[in-house]
């Protein structure tokens, strides 16, 4: 999957990838891990040399559930499918 990105100012319900790690206490490098193999989807803005990423709140349960389904020993594909389970039966 592709970053979407964006050239408005992000959504005050959006959160950075630093807002995620620190809610969350994914580490930095897992959660573009997660990105990098498609399991999740942020939006970025690229400002001159930097690219900024910015997860839905829909993204921050996900990465919350890959994470929480990690944690338990499950390798991150099968993380990331019982999340989708999870979200789609909520």
């Amino acid at each position: 999957m592709a970053a979407l990105e964006i050239s408005a100012r992000r959504s005050d319900d959006m959160k950075t990838s630093g807002e995620v790690v620190e809610e969350i206490g994914i580490p930095r490098q897992k959660l573009y891990y997660l990105e990098q193999k498609g399991f999740v989807e942020p939006i970025t803005e690229q400002r001159g040399e930097k690219l900024f990423r910015y997860y839905s709140q829909s993204e921050v349960k996900k990465i919350r559930l890959i994470w929480k389904y990690w944690q338990q020993g499950f390798r991150y594909r099968a993380a990331y499918q019982k999340a989708l389970r999870d979200l789609k039966s909520s």
